[in-house]
């Protein structure tokens, strides 16, 4: 994926947080670029336990696991982005609206974007 991929898939994220904030109760997110960075900061705290863990235990992953890596990334983001509060039901509500919309505009991880991308060469 190039530069550009990856600017409108973090502005997407972004703005499924800014919908998920809408719809969560306990989950608020200051405006756009607080949401930009969370977006960001959930992709590196993904990117972190998935190199310790595995595909399998990320945010990315799915089942049961996967949500609560989610819930949990989105907790632990809070105390690194000004502007965002987060209670723990809040994140495990957020981790599933997320998923919910991950249905229906699925954003690749960057470990399949780069496995889609050695597979066409």
């Amino acid at each position: 994926m190039n530069f550009l991929g990856h600017v409108v898939r973090f502005i997407v994220a972004a703005i499924v947080l800014m919908v998920t904030a809408w719809l969560v109760p306990a989950f608020s997110v200051g405006g756009f670029w607080s949401a930009l960075i969370l977006a960001l900061v959930i992709a590196l705290i993904g990117w972190v336990v998935e190199g310790i863990f595995g595909k399998q235990v990320t945010p990315f992953g799915r089942g049961i696991v996967g949500f609560l890596v989610s819930a949990a990334t989105i907790y632990v983001a809070q105390f690194f982005v000004s502007g965002v509060t987060v209670s723990i039901i809040g994140a495990l509500l957020a981790a599933l609206v997320v998923g919910i919309i991950d249905l229906f505009i699925p954003v690749s991880t960057p470990f399949e974007a780069g496995r889609r991308s050695s597979d066409n060469k």
